[in-house]
């Protein structure tokens, strides 16, 4: 009978806190990029990004940083039942930084971290025995009493008939071998860890390591010394990472050449983070160990998740989707600083995003949109004060329709819906947050962002960057151009902020439209180089106008998130027209319609003629009858 887990890591969690600055010390760096981290919980991640059902047993801090790593594993596709939340420790963390190719300074704040914590208690014999594998770090069996807890679950697993694997992780410092400011350190010899390493050694069947780990492991810093020790104790397989050279597995006695030993193809690529790049490596040969694979094949699928990593910033971020994988097998090599390789990048961002964001399902899509500012003002009594009032009542209409369900989202302005903006972060809403300047054309952009776009550093990652831009394909050159830079400006921004985009287009306010007038925008935008992960796109009124444009957005992107479709104040019998044939397209989610929901209620709110609990009431009865209409949409298409 399959199990329903294919492998299970256990050990160190934290929270990377990596130096954004790159080529400084780490004294230096004056922002950091918040990731998950520690070498189980890194593997784990990568696994599942390869499409393995992974889970982590560790242990994280009741606040903040623990509440993070939870969410985050989730958002992974990573099982959390085995991950318990202590009340009296807090989550460990781990600042970082590049300095050079060479040097990468990094603390480790793990003074009676969560983690350390873990104990035989925490093991549930039910939950070892629904995997298929059980995967030790090496740091966790540096203290007895998270080694107890250890071997409690590698006994399990074998009772149940599953496999174990160890990651040698050796870490000095974390064994009390150097100080605070030696996490960099990677190797310093000691009979003591190594006797404690092999005392337990034979509890797996797969052995990972550098050569530096194996001379840990093994007690000699000659490797093929260091290799014949680990097996005279363990019949284990066992996989020697080599750097530039790869990696060599070794299956029954060790040969006198490294060269002998079995190994993958490498890749060429150039350094620029080596941290975390074993943890990536690792998830990789998990998946070609766990799926049967033979040892060349297993290799090479862990030396391109390491040649990942080792190109991009930060460490479970940079690990590629089984998609992209397969991608850069069949393609190869384009240039060797992989993160500025733009085909694959697009491919690595597309196929991680679905599982990054924060877990709603966005294949229906139902937005109330009241990111309107002009549309507002011009309303008789209004005032910035009293708009931002208005907007969080939209808000809580929204919340009303959407209860418990996902597919809800909304969009909102910062300058005039801030308020709004703050209280729907955590709601399970997708928010959508405009930066255009209303009405402009050409496009110019909310001042709110400042002229390099600094601005976006301020959004919450949940935020999805939305631009109108009023555009149409026989617009005049100096137009198109000065449209084209700003929007392929704003897009390299949001990717820069990790940030998803939508981008709107609306021709008919400019000129006359015909079938293909839409998609000869969107295939313009493309041709530039920007590749929205939305496309928010006028009701067309017939089926070939879907089609062309359907068809330009899966032609240049076939991994898009979709359209949804805008209102522009239709009434609602025109929206359940324009509705029926927006449904027949597998592309478009569902809809962001505004005035057509808040604009009666908002001309009489602002006039004093409707209290705060009859907009509410309102705006949530029309917001949820457009619901239905496009529910019915979506059903009548399937038939």
């Amino acid at each position: 009978m399959a199990k329903p887990l294919d492998v299970i890591t256990i050990g160190r969690a934290g929270v990377d806190l990596y130096g954004a600055q790159i080529g400084g010390r780490l004294e230096d760096m004056r922002s950091f990029d918040k990731y998950i981290g520690g070498s189980p919980t890194n593997t784990a991640c990568g696994a599942a990004r390869l499409g393995l059902k992974s889970a982590v047993i560790t242990r994280v801090g009741d606040e903040h940083m623990g509440r993070f790593i939870r969410e985050q594993l989730v958002r992974e596709g990573v099982d959390v039942r085995g991950v318990k939340t202590d009340p009296e420790r807090l989550t460990a963390l781990v600042l970082l930084g590049i300095r050079d190719q060479e040097q990468f300074p990094l603390i480790f704040y793990r003074d009676n971290c969560a983690d350390m914590a873990l104990c035989e208690d925490d093991i549930d014999p039910a939950f070892i025995a629904q995997s298929r594998a059980v995967v030790a770090s090496g740091t966790h069996l540096s203290h007895p009493q998270t080694t107890a807890a250890t071997l409690k679950a590698l006994r399990l697993a074998r009772e149940n008939g599953a496999q174990t694997a160890l990651d040698i992780d050796y870490r000095p410092n974390l064994w009390g071998l150097a100080g605070h400011g030696a996490g960099e350190e990677r190797f310093i010899e000691s009979q003591q860890v190594t006797a404690k390493l092999q005392e337990h050694l034979h509890y797996f069947d797969l052995i990972v390591g550098t050569e530096e780990e194996f001379h840990i492991a093994g007690g000699s810093t000659d490797t093929v010394e260091a290799l014949r020790a680990v097996r005279k104790v363990s019949d284990a397989a066992l996989v020697c990472k080599r750097g530039a050279k790869g990696a060599t597995a070794f299956v029954g006695n060790i040969p006198d050449d490294l060269d002998e030993g079995q190994s993958g193809p490498g890749f060429p690529i150039e350094v620029f983070n080596v941290l975390g790049a074993g943890d990536g490596f690792m998830g990789g040969l998990l998946k070609g160990w766990l799926d049967g694979e033979d040892w060349p094949t297993a290799i090479k699928y862990a030396n391109a998740c390491g040649a990942f990593a080792v190109s991009r910033h930060g460490c479970t971020p940079a690990y590629p989707s089984w998609e992209e994988l397969q991608f850069f097998f069949d393609r190869g090599v384009v240039r060797p600083d992989l993160r500025n390789d733009a085909e694959l990048e697009q491919v690595h961002w597309a196929t991680n995003r679905q599982r990054n964001r924060n877990g709603g399902d966005w294949s229906t899509m139902r937005v109330f949109a009241f990111d309107h500012r002009i549309q507002m003002e011009d309303l008789d009594g209004a005032t910035p004060e009293k708009i931002g009032a208005f907007k969080e009542l939209c808000l809580k209409a929204a919340l009303q329709v959407k209860g418990e369900n996902s597919g809800y989202g909304i969009l909102c302005d910062g300058r005039l819906g801030r308020e709004a903006l703050y209280r729907a972060e955590g709601t399970g809403l997708w928010i959508g947050r405009p930066v255009e300047w209303p009405g402009s054309r050409p496009l110019m952009l909310e001042p709110q962002l400042g002229p390099d776009l600094g601005g976006l550093t301020e959004w919450p990652q949940d935020q999805v960057v939305k631009c109108l831009c009023f555009c149409h394909p026989d617009d005049d050159a100096e137009t198109w151009a000065e449209q084209e830079a700003t929007v392929l400006r704003l897009f390299h921004a949001t990717r820069r902020n990790r940030l998803e985009f939508l981008l709107e287009v609306i021709p008919s306010k400019v000129g006359p439209v015909e079938d293909d007038t839409t998609a000869k925008l969107i295939q313009r935008f493309y041709d530039i180089g920007v590749s929205p992960d939305w496309w928010k796109l006028e009701p067309f009124e017939s089926e070939g106008a879907w089609a062309a444009s359907v068809e330009a957005i899966e032609r240049n992107d076939p991994r898009t998130r979709g359209v949804v479709v805008l209102g522009l104040d239709a009434s609602e019998e025109s929206l359940a027209a324009s509705f029926e044939l927006a449904a027949r397209q597998p592309l478009v989610k569902g809809f962001a319609v505004g005035r057509t929901i808040f604009g009666e209620a908002a001309r009489a709110w602002m006039k004093g003629e409707l209290s705060d609990e009859a907009a509410v009431a309102q705006m949530s009865e029309r917001f949820e009858r457009l619901c239905g209409v496009w529910n019915r949409a979506r059903a009548a298409a399937a038939v």
